[in-house]
């Protein structure tokens, strides 16, 4: 796996403010899909194909964003 996710206690934090940074901070790193990713086995081609439907999600958000900021 190969992810340490480290929150290190600001002064006079709330606990539960540092979980809340904890979790934002998983989610960040897209640790929870990696986790339920390697539970169970995925041909290579399923792999590939998914990877390629999520970089044309990202793509097709990036351009949402790049013509709403030129509107």
């Amino acid at each position: 796996m190969g992810i340490n996710v480290e929150v290190i206690p600001k002064k006079n934090e709330d606990l539960t403010r540092m979980i809340k940074r904890f979790i934002k901070k998983c989610k960040k790193e897209n640790f929870l899909r990696e986790v339920v990713d390697r539970k169970t086995y995925k041909k290579p081609s399923d792999v590939r194909r998914l990877k390629k439907i999520r970089r044309k999600r990202m793509a097709q958000k990036l351009n949402r964003e790049q013509q709403k900021k030129s509107n």
